[in-house]
């Protein structure tokens, strides 16, 4: 009886070892999933299922996270993936509906090695905004691309990437990136369209427009360059930011 006892006590401890354990494991582990998608509160779910197929279309494995499950992350988990992407949408509202710790823990996480990509919003959210941002950019604030001043919200807009040709890219309400970090890519007026940098040990890549943009989004608006070309280059500033890669710089 002793042993049965024993057995069973033994039993239940191992059992509630292991629930301890998946309690606190992604929803994919790294070596399953490397990417964290962004999907929460002030993403455009548009661009974060336009992220998704890129990545589909590059064989890139990756998991997602609405706001809720980013507050329940803490840092170590957070630093089970390579790469967290953060996508367009309203950077004021991923602000707001992310807790200061979780932006505290995304931080540290990044300064201990966590890479990140942030299009559009997930630049600004890069920044210093007012609203729970990142600030991985020391103190660095973030203004639109100069076409928002002139009444324009989307465009078609001529980028040119360091060491490589000038594309059309999609642009809507974006930022220019003056101030911190190597300049990738220009926008006409001269100012930094794509920047990179490193915080601490993680490696950062902002884009103020959007590669990864579907045909769908371009009616009405003329394009020299095609859908593919762009997407492509959405590949290369994932992986780039994956792989903690330098692209070509001015």
């Amino acid at each position: 009886m002793r042993g049965l006892i024993a057995f069973i006590f033994l039993t239940l401890a191992a059992l509630t070892s292991c629930g301890s354990r998946d309690r606190s494991a992604p929803i994919l582990p790294f070596s399953s999933a490397p990417i964290l998608l962004f999907s929460g509160a002030g993403t455009s779910p548009g661009d974060v299922s336009a992220v998704e197929r890129v990545l589909r279309n590059n064989d890139l494995k990756y998991s997602t996270a609405n706001s809720s499950r980013m507050n329940e992350m803490g840092e170590p988990e957070l630093r089970q993936y390579r790469l967290l992407i953060v996508p367009g949408g309203n950077f004021i509202d991923i602000g707001k509906n992310l807790s200061s710790g979780a932006t505290a823990n995304i931080r540290s996480a990044v300064e201990k090695g966590l890479n990140y990509l942030g299009i559009c919003a997930g630049g600004f959210f890069a920044g210093v905004t007012g609203y729970n941002s990142l600030n991985l950019t020391f103190g660095v604030r973030f203004g639109f691309y100069s076409a928002e001043n002139q009444g324009i919200r989307k465009a078609a807009v001529p980028i040119a990437a360091a060491g490589g040709s000038t594309l059309d890219q999609y642009w809507e309400d974006g930022p220019q990136f003056t101030g911190w970090g190597t300049v990738v890519a220009k926008y006409p007026d001269g100012t930094p369209a794509a920047v990179q940098g490193s915080f601490g040990s993680g490696w950062v890549i902002l884009s103020g427009v959007h590669p990864e943009a579907p045909a769908d989004w371009r009616r009405g608006i003329k394009f020299t360059t095609s859908v593919q070309a762009d997407n492509d280059y959405a590949a290369t500033l994932i992986k780039a930011a994956l792989n903690g890669d330098r692209l070509s710089h001015y």
